[in-house]
């Protein structure tokens, strides 16, 4: 992983990977593994650098879970990462602007600090209410803010 990347893991499952907005590397990075069905990378090049045109042809992939990237733009979000399966609650961690971050596996909740915009990427098509199952958020008690 990159240095200055924040991985968050649970029983050695990735769920989620903030990217600082202060991040800044050389060339290109990936930080997801090419299983992913979302990748997220990082790009840094020179004035004058260019990236070849191209075009992505068709290739069938299966989705079996949603991993969503959201990219936060004003404010101040806290997100409260859950366990899969178990949906415990594990850790929270403070966004500002300019942080990304991927959430890969296992649950999570936002809760606005301030007036806080996002961006919003996932895979589609949209299954709708199927695609989701909302729970109870951890008690305001036992949150663990880190960072």
């Amino acid at each position: 992983m990159a240095v200055g990347v924040l991985p968050i893991r649970h029983d050695g499952v990735l769920l989620a990977l903030i990217i600082p907005a202060d991040y800044h590397a050389e060339g290109i990075h990936f930080f997801t593994p090419g299983s992913f069905s979302q990748q997220l990378g990082y790009m840094r090049h020179p004035a004058g650098h260019a990236i070849l045109p191209h075009d992505h042809n068709p290739v069938p992939r299966t989705v079996e879970w949603t991993q969503e990237v959201l990219f936060v733009r004003s404010g101040k979000v806290r997100l409260d990462i859950y366990a899969p399966g178990s949906r415990a609650y594990l850790e929270s961690r403070v966004l500002l602007p300019g942080d990304v971050v991927l959430l890969a596996h296992g649950g999570h909740g936002f809760t606005m600090l301030e007036p806080s915009e996002m961006i919003e990427v996932k895979q589609g098509p949209y299954a709708g209410e199927q695609d989701k199952e909302r729970f109870a958020p951890a008690a305001a008690g036992s949150l663990r803010i880190i960072g």
